[in-house]
């Protein structure tokens, strides 16, 4: 089995299921007690916020590339990013060490493109949201992508991740506020909704959605083991 090597605290929160993701899917692959090899690089997040807030992207790529050759020298053998805005800076961090970053938007775009869908809608901060680094990811596999076309739906997105659920906060008022956003990029021809925000599906799960639902921290889990275990 590889060591996966995960730069979290992106949140700690999203981290946490990470982590038991990553150990449940070896176990049944692999049953009895067995368990994922894991190499944790957890992140101080009120650093990286105010980095992110300030738009000083050279700061934060010198703090993640800096955690992921750590995770390379303590043994990793691969790269997980607990975070999808984070991706903006993946080559970068690529850049920085000699084994693979495993990209949570590839990934995804690889589940999407399996739903053989056209369309989908995209969630996360507004960073994700609005940049193209995870956008042309997915549009790279002939899928065209839509996010939310209110100025102030984004911003609603962009502040219910930085403050709510980036300290644990899950309130029912944001879930229904989400949920008529989701309502909304649907009937604009959303055939399924990417939550490219590894907190988001704490939040949001398949019931509550009446099209397929792609869980990015899932998906990322499953690319690593796959990857771990073959």
């Amino acid at each position: 089995m590889k060591t996966i090597g995960i730069i979290g605290g992106l949140t700690w929160l999203s981290t946490v299921d990470y982590y038991t993701l990553l150990n449940k899917m070896v176990n049944e692959k692999l049953g009895g007690v067995s368990s994922a090899k894991i190499i944790l690089y957890s992140v101080e997040f009120a650093e990286i916020k105010m980095l992110t807030q300030s738009d000083q992207w050279d700061g934060i790529s010198a703090i993640i590339c800096d955690a992921a050759q750590k995770l390379e020298r303590a043994g990793a053998d691969c790269l997980l990013i607990g975070a999808n805005t984070m991706h903006k800076l993946a080559d970068e961090v690529q850049a920085s060490v000699k084994i693979p970053v495993i990209h949570i938007a590839e990934e995804t775009a690889k589940a999407v493109a399996l739903k053989q869908l056209k369309t989908v809608a995209l969630l996360g901060t507004k960073y994700t949201m609005q940049l193209d680094f995870y956008k042309n990811k997915i549009a790279s596999h002939s899928i065209n992508v839509i996010i939310p076309d209110n100025t102030d739906d984004i911003e609603f997105i962009n502040n219910a991740i930085y403050n709510e659920m980036g300290k644990g906060i899950f309130l029912p008022e944001t879930k229904e506020r989400f949920i008529k956003i989701i309502d909304a990029l649907i009937q604009r021809g959303a055939e399924g909704m990417v939550l490219g925000c590894t907190e988001i599906p704490i939040l949001i799960k398949q019931e509550d959605c009446n099209v397929p639902v792609f869980d990015t921290t899932k998906i990322h889990a499953a690319a690593a083991v796959e990857f771990a275990l073959n």
